[in-house]
């Protein structure tokens, strides 16, 4: 439970993770030289020769290394006090459970949520059942519904900056960032059908606007 008091310090020191995958090394470089270019779409199919699995690892990985660095620098804006229920506008309301130390929701603030968020990620990512590293290691029959799962509540995150701290975003200059992280989530969750639609609701207009 020392996320939920600590979550502030925690986001400030983020360290991204990497996935150790055989092939990892290699799919960065493409991830990077396509991003890069500038061309979204370039770099969302599966390249030849690289497993499904594998490339939704390295992936996963990326989209939570970038969203969490992003939350990271909102932390000041992002409080018990401020947001006290995590929460995408006033219809939209999140709860945390994950099955094992929380295995009914429970109401949390925006801070804690995602503090567990990422505790959950993050022993998910260190799981090498889950995300195997070595070559040849098969990954679980499971392993799309956790992305799937990953997804989703990255998903919440980037709900709970536009609709709380869409204004603080513009203030500290990196709207253009938000909104160019957000799209490249959109427009691959949508290529592999990661999250659900009635997930995407409290965003749906400009996850409209993303895919039109």
């Amino acid at each position: 439970m020392a996320s939920l008091f600590n979550f502030a310090r925690d986001a400030r020191t983020f360290r991204p993770k990497k996935y150790a995958g055989p092939n990892s090394a290699q799919i960065k470089q493409r991830i990077d030289a396509t991003l890069g270019n500038g061309d979204l779409y370039e770099a969302i199919p599966v390249p030849e020769g690289i497993e499904l699995n594998e490339w939704l690892a390295v992936n996963t990985t990326d989209f939570y290394n970038s969203t969490m660095l992003l939350y990271s620098t909102l932390v000041e804006f992002c409080t018990n006090e401020t947001c006290p229920v995590m929460s995408a506008g006033p219809k939209y309301e999140y709860r945390w459970a994950d099955g094992v130390k929380f295995k009914k929701p429970i109401e949390v603030s925006a801070p804690a949520y995602t503090a567990l968020l990422m505790e959950w990620i993050e022993q998910l990512l260190d799981n090498e059942r889950v995300f195997p590293v070595g070559a040849g290691e098969p990954f679980p029959p499971d392993f799309v519904d956790t992305v799937k799962k990953i997804f989703r509540r990255l998903f919440r995150v980037y709900a709970h900056i536009y609709h709380s701290h869409f204004n603080q975003v513009c203030e500290l200059g990196e709207e253009a960032h938000l909104n160019s992280l957000f799209k490249h989530f959109i427009f691959f969750s949508n290529h592999f059908d990661l999250i659900v639609p009635q997930e995407i609701a409290p965003l749906q207009e400009l996850v409209d606007k993303i895919l039109k």
